[in-house]
């Protein structure tokens, strides 16, 4: 058997930092004294190991500096085709920040047309590169979160993945990627906005949602008029006394069952109308309806619906 340090520098490597404690329980089989390392428990008299491979609980890094802990690199990026692992080149100045000469600017300049050639492996590559440029584009519109950006990113690759983008928009799947992950995430957006956002006309968002719910099979939670009320508020600058008003009627009648079949946003705007009307704040029914995207005439319907709640 080997001896006790050559097991180690064997098992562990020179470079491997090996912390030896003493355990004050006996070997099993000839009661001597056990040790214990990072690798293994052993037997210092009959060289019994009594346990290895132990699991490390402790960081993974081995910074020499203790205030640049730094891993291999930052986190995978979603909303990119290659997940953020490509290099990028810049432009004008070096890394120490100093600007560079023309024939260097030249020079990197060809090196930057050579990456944006190989850049892309198959018209795939490509295709979900400007899918996910649409997505983001359409996310910052609506000033959503990251990560509402990363889950329609995510949507966007199945759909590619699942063959749906043939024959389809690219546009269309990506703004559908994007209303979709609202619906999932209980967000109060409209597929007009969303389709304005995009370039596209409605009808195709429309298909290419109706697609994505067929293939895919995402769980996407009913939308309420109650989940309109704020925002709609908010585009109409409401006191809060209105808003607070508007919420409870949406939600009586959503107990009630008077929401079922109904536009969500047009009953929120007919609830807006009926509060500011209690509050003596008269909002035309032209406004509430711009801000629901709906007609007066589908205001003033709900609006007489209420008007039955409420007597």
């Amino acid at each position: 058997k080997l001896p006790m340090a050559t097991r180690e520098i064997y098992e562990t490597g020179f470079d491997e930092d090996v912390q030896t404690n003493s355990s004050t329980n006996p070997c099993p089989e000839c009661d001597g004294r056990v040790t214990t390392n990072s690798v293994e428990t052993v037997c210092e008299d009959c060289g019994l190991v009594i346990d290895e491979r132990r699991i490390d609980h402790g960081p993974e890094w081995r910074a020499h500096d203790q205030h640049e802990r730094k891993r291999t690199g930052a986190p995978l990026a979603t909303a990119r085709h290659d997940r953020g692992l490509s290099t990028e080149i810049g432009r004008g100045k070096d890394a120490n920040g100093n600007n560079l000469s023309g024939q260097k600017r030249q020079h990197l300049s060809r090196m930057r047309r050579e990456q944006r050639r190989g850049r892309f492996q198959s018209k795939t590559e490509r295709n979900l590169t400007h899918g996910l440029g649409e997505v983001r584009r359409i996310v910052s519109g609506l000033e959503l979160s990251e990560s509402v950006r990363d889950q329609a990113c995510q949507i966007f690759r199945s759909a590619q993945n699942e063959n749906l983008l043939r024959g389809r928009s690219i546009e269309a799947i990506a703004a559908a990627s994007v209303y979709r992950t609202c619906r999932c995430n209980g967000l109060s957006r409209l597929l007009c906005e969303i389709s304005k956002l995009a370039r596209v006309v409605e009808s195709r968002v429309i298909n290419a949602y109706k697609t994505l719910n067929e293939a895919l099979g995402l769980p996407a939670k009913p939308v309420s008029p109650s989940m309109f009320v704020p925002r709609l508020a908010s585009d109409l600058e409401c006191p809060d006394e209105i808003r607070q008003r508007a919420q409870t009627l949406a939600e009586q009648a959503e107990e009630s069952g008077l929401t079922t079949g109904v536009h969500p946003a047009g009953f929120a705007a007919a609830c807006l109308y009926k509060a500011g009307q209690e509050q003596g704040q008269w909002l035309t029914q032209r406004d509430v309806a711009e801000s629901g995207n709906v007609t007066p005439t589908t205001v003033r319907r709900h609006h007489e619906t209420l008007e039955e709640q409420v007597a």
